[in-house]
């Protein structure tokens, strides 16, 4: 009985150390920037738009951006937040007979 409980015991501890491990993963740089960025090309594929779509996003002002040495990075957030402002429920055609 003392053996089995000395191998919980161990156990126990082990899945700590891991858990502790685990934990310092999700705090990494990356992690810590706490926002994810992506540039115009991941977005034109993401959202299958063109690099021009994207500018006249940019030049009326509904989608955020950041530029650094000739390139547009976009907040992932910011993507999300369009995309819910232009979603829509309604899934019936409006077909006028």
């Amino acid at each position: 009985m003392q053996e089995i409980l000395k191998v919980l015991l161990q156990l126990s501890e082990e899945l700590k150390e891991v858990k502790t491990a685990l934990q310092s993963l999700k705090k990494s740089p990356a992690q810590a920037f706490k926002e994810t960025w992506i540039d115009g090309q991941d977005v034109s594929v993401a959202l299958n738009v063109s690099q021009r779509t994207l500018q006249t996003l940019r030049t009326n002002g509904l989608l955020p951006f950041s530029q650094f040495n000739g390139k547009c990075y976009y907040k992932v957030s910011d993507l999300e937040t369009l995309l819910n402002s232009n979603y829509s429920r309604n899934q019936q055609s409006k077909r006028h007979d």
